[in-house]
């Protein structure tokens, strides 16, 4: 049950904020460029998001008809985006405002759930040990100062605002944290589960939260996977029982805002991956960065409006859709909901298009995006030495015919009502 609204929205919108926005040159920027805390703080001290308008974020959301957002309460960074009585490396402190307040409270006055990104990693926090992640790894003495961090301190330090963020902000649907890196890298050793106390944490939010969703990335099994810059091939199934999964994706290749990253993805091509994922029974999470007052992009702008607009006419293609028990034909993919079979073709084809399997189910074939009915006919061998006639399929193929023209959308779908 704690899953199946995340199964009926299909599609979420990602939000990456914090000081790495003002940066402008990718959310990892610190590591990156190994940056000590004294040059970090320049961008502490200049977090004026005076363009963050967390209203017109949610509006957007639901205009691109997505069910949910996930804001980064907290990224790798440590710092923090709402009034934590923990540390004072917070919004608050910078510029006076509790960004996870007026997100949350903007995302349920559009009836969208409600979802938390929160960072285990912490490169701020004085106890948090130095690893091969950390922009502090080519410093050799910082081994000797490791012996003096204390991570139970730290520990104690994510459970606390973990409990804050499921204490102050009312009912949280889900609880998307990152990440467990267990493998040695350049020599340091990595952190995993016991390093986050992943059990009692893990507990702690049932106990808080008990309706909300928890990813997997605690480094022990939560309620659902998150491949991420990557599209799965089939279903994802672990010891044979189907798994709820998530796609996360950038439109351009970096989480936070960069500004001189200009390796966007198309609406055509993320409308695509997104009809692909909910074919294989999945979500897909599509990240936006803000930049550094706070604003989205134009060129990330554009691109949801193009995917709202498609969505505004396919909707029911995605949302509440899944996987449909139907080999598709070679020019796309199905997803289906309830009586109603969806057919995304990918690639446009001449004149047919040959559906295996479907004679005798489906009654009625029209283009989703403005109703209008197409000619479905049923493969008969006597006539295979018709030149006019479509060859090569076996017979009984259910064949829909189409016009020469693409119809002029991102992704042409085909809804076939199927014999209830």
């Amino acid at each position: 049950m704690r899953q199946q609204w995340f199964g009926e929205a299909r599609f979420g919108l990602f939000v990456h904020f914090g000081l790495y926005s003002g940066a402008a040159r990718h959310e990892w920027v610190q590591n990156y460029e190994r940056l000590g805390a004294e040059e970090y703080q320049a961008y502490f001290d200049h977090f004026d998001p005076d363009l963050f308008d967390a209203r017109a974020l949610a509006r957007r959301a639901k205009d691109t008809s997505m069910g949910y957002v996930v804001l980064t309460t907290k990224h790798h960074e440590g710092f923090c985006l709402w009034e934590s009585a923990l540390t004072d490396y917070t919004s608050v402190e910078a510029c006076g405002r509790d960004l996870v307040r007026e997100y949350v409270d903007a995302l349920r006055e559009e009836g969208l759930r409600v979802g938390l990104y929160y960072s285990l990693i912490d490169w701020h926090h004085p106890d948090f040990t130095v690893d091969g992640n950390h922009p502090r790894r080519g410093d050799d003495a910082e081994r000797e100062r490791n012996a003096h961090r204390d991570m139970d301190r730290y520990r104690e330090y994510l459970h606390g605002q973990v409990r804050e963020l499921l204490t102050g902000y009312g009912e949280i649907d889900y609880l998307f944290f990152d990440f467990t890196y267990p493998e040695e890298q350049g020599g340091w050793a990595g952190k995993g589960p016991e390093d986050w106390g992943a059990e009692e944490l893990l507990a702690l939010c049932r106990e808080l939260q008990p309706g909300m969703l928890v990813n997997d990335r605690l480094g022990i099994p939560g309620d659902l996977v998150t491949p991420e810059q990557y599209q799965p091939t089939a279903p994802i199934v672990k010891d044979g029982v189907p798994q709820v999964w998530e796609a996360c994706q950038t439109i351009n290749g970096s989480w936070g805002y960069h500004r001189d990253n200009h390796d966007q993805k198309s609406a055509d091509l993320l409308v695509r991956m997104l009809a692909d994922s909910v074919s294989m029974d999945g979500n897909m999470l599509l990240n936006v960065g803000p930049d550094g007052r706070g604003a989205l992009a134009p060129r990330d702008e554009t691109v949801l409006a193009e995917i709202g607009e498609w969505m505004r006419r396919h909707r029911r293609a995605i949302v509440g859709a899944g996987h449909a028990p139907f080999v598709p034909p070679r020019e796309g993919v199905y997803t289906r909901r309830g009586a109603r079979l969806y057919l995304h073709l990918f690639t446009w084809p001449l004149g047919f298009v040959h559906l295996p399997g479907l004679a005798g189910e489906a009654t009625y074939a029209r283009f989703l995006h403005d109703g209008s009915w197409l000619r479905m006919s049923v493969t008969d061998p006597e006539q295979q030495a018709d030149y006019l006639t479509p060859a090569g399929e076996a017979p009984g193929t259910l064949t829909v015919h189409l016009p020469v023209r693409r119809p002029d959308v991102l992704l042409p779908v085909i809804e076939l009502t199927l014999r209830s």
